[in-house]
């Protein structure tokens, strides 16, 4: 199938695109890397009056370290996220959970922001955003606004910007000293959405020595993908984990803590069960990986 007929914009600047957005209303759709709209265009699920193309407008794209934030734009592509040694460095659990992004192809059109904004509940950002405590940042027509992702987030494929909002930039914590990271998730092939997801960071402290039996837990964040309308937050696992010694029986306890707290749906890839059985399955793998990282990094970065 084509797409219905369209009114096409490529503005320049955010001025241009919020001007559009205001005369158009709900009868516009920003036109971001396309890997998701492109394909919804083409099969009639979306059928905007106007296309307004982010592409040439200027101050979208890059990353960069301000104190301790690392911040990229809306525009900018998912291979030079992956790519990027300061996201390796600054916040690598990223770097991890976005090379599970789709495929190359896939990769080298798609941006961050898109993906963010079109929130669909079985994505890896979305979980990323949620697991660090990161936030965006949003132009529209009262200014600038950061929205944090706890906020970000409503239902399936909706966020809370409004409809003549753009999100510019994404923001996200520096991974903190003594803090590991994982990300786990089942597909079922390569470059599909993930059945079942999970964002894990885990900070330690020292007891007596350095060995990992004398460390103690003193932060937690974990968010899955596909187990609900939204990333999920593991709040029960977070809250058994902190203040307590690691151990294998430990981390076994909090994700069956968070496996019968959730309810997730039956569809055509997995039964609620299935994916009830993986999100603690994939939450333990994810704490025990990042517990080792936790103790092998030192005492700073």
């Amino acid at each position: 199938m084509k797409p219905a007929p369209f009114d096409y914009y490529a503005p320049a600047t955010m001025g241009e695109v919020l001007a559009l957005l205001r005369e158009h209303g709900d009868a516009a759709k920003l036109l971001a890397g396309g890997q998701s709209l492109v394909p919804m265009l083409n099969m009639r699920l979306a059928r905007p009056g106007v296309l307004i193309d982010l592409n040439r407008v200027a101050g979208l794209t890059g990353i960069r370290q301000e104190g301790d934030t690392l911040v990229i734009g809306a525009m900018t592509r998912h291979a030079e996220v992956e790519r990027s040694e300061l996201v390796a460095r600054l916040q690598p659990l990223l770097t991890e959970a976005i090379a599970q992004v789709g495929h190359i192809q896939i990769r080298n059109r798609g941006t961050i922001g898109g993906s963010l904004v079109h929130a669909d509940p079985s994505a890896e950002l979305p979980a990323v955003l949620a697991a660090l405590g990161g936030s965006v940042r949003v132009a529209g027509p009262a200014g600038v606004r950061e929205v944090a992702a706890e906020d970000l987030f409503l239902m399936f494929f909706t966020t809370s910007l409004q409809p003549d909002e753009v999100l510019t930039e994404v923001r996200l914590p520096v991974l903190p000293a003594r803090t590991g990271w994982a990300f786990e998730e089942v597909a079922r092939r390569h470059g599909d959405f993930a059945i079942v997801g999970v964002a894990v960071t885990l900070t330690v402290a020292d007891q007596r020595a350095t060995k990992a039996d004398d460390l103690v837990i003193t932060g937690c964040r974990i968010a899955l993908t596909g187990v609900g309308m939204t990333p999920v937050r593991a709040a029960a696992a977070e809250a058994l984990l902190v203040g307590r010694p690691p151990s294998q029986a430990m981390l076994a306890e909090a994700a069956a803590a968070f496996r019968a707290e959730i309810e997730p749906d039956t569809d055509i890839h997995a039964t609620a069960d299935f994916r009830r059985h993986l999100a603690g399955v994939l939450t333990e793998r994810a704490l025990g990986r990042a517990l080792q990282r936790a103790a092998e990094r030192g005492g700073g970065r």
